[in-house]
């Protein structure tokens, strides 16, 4: 049961939700907070770990000092370290001045380190260094520098995993975990989601002068329960904002949401468009997910490219000979496609050869390009797949790592290691 004091705070946060999951990490939250222990807060991306940091300061005893957030994955692994402990002039290209850092900066306030398992290993070993002693160094100093700040970091990397992998230490894992706190996935939190519909219709109505905020029906419901969720909150309000805007009934029905891709027991396949999916079973965002839906990728193309053969191999034998294979005046091959994010369209990625424009499929020499797209490797797929995202962002690379699913810095040393600068 909900006390008194756990109800204002949810009042205050504007947060919606009966789930005893959710209130226990609300809790948890509340009676850690008038500690100076490190937090680490872990759940899958989009169920709303950013509002944790922000309960923990504002109820400590450090509220009327800094609060910082600061997203680990989105600041290039070369400046990271400046960004966080500051450096000296002269210390690097480009260092015309001091820079404070936001360790100098949040002294004796909080520091909340969003997706901190995107640091990198050196960085590491510095956060480390400020979680035993306080200390820390600018880049390029020697001298040590002291601060009084606490630490709240959040992740929905499986940092066991990332440990046997070696990309995270073990010993930082445990300084910043003295507590955890867990956050529930949406597919978990049963009525949760339709008292968010609501929410989120109310919300996107009164934002864009709508007569009325749409309903669920009855039977919307439960599909809304029953649907797996793999975006989380993020996504739930994404599709209620879209369907606020586009639908003329204001009554949703499963045949409404079914347009949506949202139907009961499913929920896999959204925002595979990007190269590193959001699990559904996980929410975790690693290399061994994306390797692993790149393999699946591949594993289907050459399964149509087998069909193709088949095909080809059939036309030697007739005397016919058939229209080449063509979609918009120009003879192509469709690599499998992958369904669309809600925000941004990706268009499918296609390889054209070049003769089937103009030569019947039953002339193919040896079908050499056949086997030239079925040699097609997983590094070729995600470069292909990087290359238009900056395409489609006009080289705009915190919107073409959105796109992909992956952070800023992961997408920056992608770039390096295939060649692509500008």
């Amino acid at each position: 049961m909900e006390t008194t004091f756990l109800q204002d705070i949810k009042a205050r946060y504007n947060i919606v939700g009966r789930d005893e999951k959710l209130n226990v990490a609300l809790d948890t939250a509340l009676q850690v907070a008038r500690t100076d222990l490190s937090v680490l807060i872990q759940g899958e991306s989009g169920v709303g770990k950013e509002i944790i940091p922000r309960i923990i300061h504002d109820n400590s005893l450090r509220k009327t000092k800094k609060y910082i957030a600061i997203n680990c994955g989105s600041i290039p692994e070369g400046t990271i370290d400046s960004e966080l402990f500051g450096h000296e002039k002269g210390s690097y290209t480009g260092a015309i001045g001091e820079r404070e850092g936001y360790f100098g900066a949040a002294d004796g306030g909080t520091l909340f380190l969003d997706e901190v398992g995107e640091l990198p290993l050196t960085t590491q070993a510095r956060l480390l260094r400020v979680l035993e002693t306080g200390e820390y160094l600018r880049v390029g100093s020697d001298t040590p520098r002291r601060t009084n700040v606490r630490i709240v970091a959040a992740t929905n990397v499986d940092i066991p995993n990332a440990i046997r992998e070696g990309r995270f230490r073990e010993d930082l894992y445990y300084r910043l975990c003295t507590i955890n706190i867990q956050m529930p996935a949406l597919r978990d939190r049963g009525i949760d989601s339709v008292l968010l519909f609501k929410l989120f219709a109310m919300n996107t109505a009164s934002k864009y002068h709508i007569p009325e905020p749409i309903r669920l029906s009855a039977e919307g419901e439960q599909t809304v329960m029953a649907y797996k969720w793999p975006g989380n909150i993020r996504q739930l309000k994404n599709v209620v904002e879209q369907m606020s805007i586009l639908e003329k009934g204001m009554q949703i029905t499963p045949e409404v949401l079914y347009r949506y891709g949202i139907v009961a027991g499913q929920g896999e396949s959204y925002a595979i468009s990007r190269i590193g999916k959001t699990s559904s079973e996980g929410g975790r965002h690693d290399w061994e997910n994306e390797i692993k839906w790149l393999a699946n990728a591949v594993m289907k193309l050459r399964s149509e490219v087998d069909e193709l053969k088949k095909h080809i191999i059939s036309e030697h034998t007739t005397p016919q000979t058939p229209a080449p294979l063509q979609l918009e005046g120009q003879s192509i091959m469709e690599v499998p496609t992958m369904p669309v994010v809600a925000q941004e369209t990706v268009q499918p990625l296609y390889i054209p050869t070049a003769s089937m424009s103009t030569t019947p499929r039953h002339q193919f020499d040896d079908i050499e390009e056949v086997k030239e797209v079925e040699s097609l490797n997983l590094e070729e797929l995600e470069k292909r797949n990087i290359i238009r995202a900056l395409q489609q962002s006009h080289n705009r690379r915190r919107v073409a790592a959105q796109q992909l699913g992956i952070s800023e810095r992961t997408l920056y040393r992608k770039i390096k290691d295939y060649g692509l600068e500008e």
